[in-house]
């Protein structure tokens, strides 16, 4: 290849290769990545030794005859040491004013920077802050939505978006249960219906739930022009107002930061490894016939994130750490404050899957 610099070995093993063990030239050259021309130019100056394909050449170590002189070099130099606040197009102008500098400005910034004239700042490495998990129930939720892979779909295609189904997730940071439903569309009206059903499931409203900025969960500032002036209004969400009548806080994670809503990120990924790849269903009610044995299944199967009372990690079921949870509610009353539903959990499971 051009501008490629081989060493004696590499020029003898391509030779072994074409002359000792027959090897076609095309492939010693895609094998060696040289070329035909090199392969016949070493042939020529190979005499059984390596010393005879050792680079040799009167232009070794030779300045690029358009290389920068010294003149240039020295005015450069003291151009940025005197001046260090300026630009890079302030201190070229100069260059051409006062100096006659004939180059490109790109091959004045390359010269700067590949001699490291002008130093830059080192950005400072970002740290993420601590996540505060909650140690009791009822205090935080997270919720999010996943696609349904279309390829589980196996039932008939009348419009193009039968295959489309979508997953609504909810999760308890402190035990990690879940609750699972899925909808054919996901809006306003989906998310709403979804939330009253979690609260039916858990048996009991969390302090707050946390969401990532989509559509379905907070609407975004509209930017409307009157007079020439720019007016920001916010319009209140639907799943704001109902929350703020169940007395629920709504918290809503930073933008582009899925890591914030991690626990229900990472779930999502166990339900692609254990649930998705095995699924295939044909119409909407299968579908939740299917989810809820998934959702019976994740929440008796053992987590290595549970930990116990003193901290250290168990290998717990979210239903282990929940009734673990309950316990100690009831020994420290004053501490903790939940607010449960009148219902008990179990009558209102069948109601929720059967809706």
């Amino acid at each position: 290849m051009r501008g490629v610099n081989f060493t004696a070995y590499q020029k003898r093993k391509a030779l072994k290769l074409w002359l000792e063990e027959k090897m076609p030239t095309q492939k010693v050259c895609m094998k060696c990545k040289c070329t035909e021309r090199s392969l016949w130019r070493w042939k020529r100056l190979y005499n059984g030794t390596l010393e005879s394909l050792e680079p040799n050449t009167s232009r070794k170590n030779m300045p690029h005859p358009n290389s920068h002189t010294k003149e240039e070099v020295e005015q450069i130099e003291k151009l940025v040491k005197k001046k260090p606040f300026l630009s890079y197009n302030e201190m070229y102008g100069i260059m051409r004013q006062k100096h006659a500098y004939s180059r490109t400005y790109c091959g004045f910034y390359r010269y700067i920077v590949k001699h490291n004239l002008r130093p830059q700042k080192e950005l400072e490495k970002y740290i993420p802050k601590p996540y505060d998990t909650p140690e009791m129930l009822g205090y935080k939720w997270q919720m999010d939505v996943k696609y349904v892979p279309t390829a589980c779909y196996k039932g008939e295609m009348v419009h193009y978006d039968d295959n489309k189904f979508y997953q609504y997730t909810m999760i308890d940071e402190a035990t990690r249960e879940r609750f699972l439903f899925p909808y054919k569309e996901h809006n306003v009206s989906s998310t709403l219906d979804f939330v009253k059903r979690a609260i039916v499931y858990f048996g009991y409203a969390p302090e707050r739930i946390q969401t990532d900025n989509g559509l379905e969960f907070t609407n975004h500032k509209e930017k409307k022009y009157k007079d020439g002036t720019i007016i920001q209004t916010t319009k209140v969400h639907a799943l704001d107002i109902m929350l703020n009548k169940l007395g629920i806080k709504h918290q809503l994670i930073r933008a582009y930061t899925p890591r914030l809503n991690g626990k229900v990120e990472r779930s999502h990924r166990s339900d692609q490894e254990s649930f998705y790849n095995y699924l295939k269903f044909k119409t909407l009610p299968e579908l939740k016939k299917k989810m809820m044995q998934w959702n019976i299944r994740y929440n008796n199967r053992p987590h290595s994130a549970c930990t116990n009372r003193e901290g250290k990690r168990v290998w717990w079921s979210p239903l282990e750490k929940r009734a673990d949870l309950l316990l100690l509610l009831e020994e420290k009353k004053e501490e903790y404050s939940v607010k449960f539903v009148k219902k008990s959990k179990q009558q209102t499971i069948r109601q929720v899957y059967a809706a």
